[in-house]
């Protein structure tokens, strides 16, 4: 018998106020495109090797709340879900290395929370392309209200809504296999976060879905391993099993887990690190990462092929209607123009219900997504520098004539104080998860 969701992993007490500033210039790679890398280098290979996508799990969704749109709308909208659950797409554990390496207890633990939501933005003309990041603890309404809950955190509807068809179809008089009702409970919690997700945006198209386990990230990694990361301090921490010194660094599939996971300090004098911290770790990674799958010599080691074919058979889901094919060319479009990264805004923190969440604006949110979405989000600054209507906001100056201000180093660098210390040669220091993370360089995060 399979696992029952664990519903809520709580967040760490003491997290400080977030600024609501938004930042005008934008110059980062896509955080989470590990996802879509996975489906890009996965996908392609399994084209190449015929086989095919049959084994890959697929699942229909419905946006009813959106207004219908031509077939081909030209623009392409793809959520990112990446799970918390310690199993495959088809439910079943994981090996024992994986769960040492997760330090993150065994295949009865975690649930099918989607920790990781970003809703990747590719307009008509492949240009702008942006990914918009969902804080996964975003106190919102949850479509269909899943066993009865209204309103939580924005990554749970899909484990609620997954846990409602379970019961349903365990009471039902259909009698169906294990395998049968696994997979049409996941399918509910697809659909249910998916429609929360586009409603909480401002009921927008949602094109396709790519879900990935964190069993296939773990795998992921293992195929390109080592990879370079890079801290501002030395920290250790006894839950996730990090225990890094500062600087560049090559880390193992192990270290990779045990770095994408910390949210704490649990040494005598290292850094304070909140859940907004890991987020920063997974991008700082992701950027690593999605560098490492793009060089030539990671697809010419045929181990590193079948591994990414196997962990897109055994941890990828999409939907029915996803042309992985066709969505290689849209990528190989975009790779020529670039991508940016965006986090979506949060007013504060609140304790509802026992939960740590985060309390939003969602008129700010949907106005951001609708500037981002009709292209307005680039326009240039007003005059008086005011990025969003904040008079305690400062906008960044305007470049000097004849000054590239996606060539100045200092544009994004970190803060002043920040670089009393030089970072190391091809590498750019971040001390705070705030700061937007430049391309082209190991980003040295907290």
């Amino acid at each position: 018998m399979r696992n029952d969701p664990l519903l809520e992993t709580p967040a760490p007490a003491g997290r400080p106020r977030m600024s609501r500033r938004q930042r005008k210039r934008l110059t980062i790679v896509i955080a989470a495109t590990v996802a879509s890398a996975l489906v890009l280098t996965g996908g392609a290979i399994v084209f190449a090797y015929h086989q095919a996508t049959d084994s890959i799990v697929r699942s229909d969704f419905t946006l009813p709340q959106v207004a219908e749109v031509a077939p081909d709308p030209g623009e392409q909208n793809v959520l990112i879900m990446g799970m918390d659950s310690r199993v495959d797409q088809n439910g079943n554990p994981l090996p024992d290395g994986v769960y040492e390496a997760l330090h993150a207890g065994g295949a009865d633990d975690g649930g099918y929370n989607a920790n990781v939501l970003m809703l990747l933005h590719i307009p008509e003309d492949r240009s702008k392309t942006v990914g918009i990041s969902i804080p996964r603890d975003d106190y919102v309404e949850i479509s269909g209200a899943p066993l009865g809950v209204t309103h939580s955190k924005i990554k749970e509807a899909y484990g609620l809504a997954m846990q409602e068809k379970m019961n349903e179809l365990s009471w039902g008089e259909e009698q169906l296999s294990d395998d049968e009702l696994y997979q049409q409970a996941r399918a509910a919690g697809r659909q249910a976060q998916i429609e929360t997700v586009s409603h909480f945006l401002g009921d927008v198209r949602i094109d396709h879905f790519v879900e990935m386990t964190m069993g296939g990230f773990y795998h992921v990694a293992e195929a390109v391993a080592p990879v370079s990361v890079c801290l501002n301090q030395a920290t250790e921490d006894s839950f996730s099993g990090a225990n890094f010194e500062a600087g560049v660094q090559e880390i193992d599939v192990q270290q990779a887990m045990s770095f994408v996971r910390q949210r704490r300090d649990t040494g005598y004098d290292g850094p304070f690190l909140t859940d907004l911290d890991r987020s920063r770790r997974q991008q700082a990674f992701m950027i690593s990462l999605t560098d490492k799958l793009q060089q030539k010599s990671t697809l010419m080691n045929p181990k590193t092929v079948w591994s990414l074919v196997d962990v897109t058979q055994k941890h990828v889901a999409l939907d029915s209607e996803f042309d992985v094919l066709g969505f290689l060319k849209i990528a190989h479009q975009v790779s020529q123009t670039g991508a940016e990264f965006v986090t979506l805004p949060i007013v504060g923190f609140d304790n509802i219900g026992g939960a740590d969440v985060n309390i939003v604006d969602v008129d700010e949110v949907q106005a951001l997504v609708a500037s981002i979405l009709d292209g307005s989000y680039f326009e240039p600054a007003a005059p008086d520098g005011d990025l969003d209507g904040d008079p305690n906001d400062v906008g960044e100056p305007a470049a000097a004539d004849g000054e590239d201000a996606g060539v100045d180093e200092s544009a994004d660098a970190a803060p002043e104080e920040a670089t009393e210390e030089p970072a190391e040669p091809g590498t750019a220091r971040y001390d705070s998860w705030e700061e937007p993370i430049r391309a082209g360089s190991i980003p040295c995060v907290n």
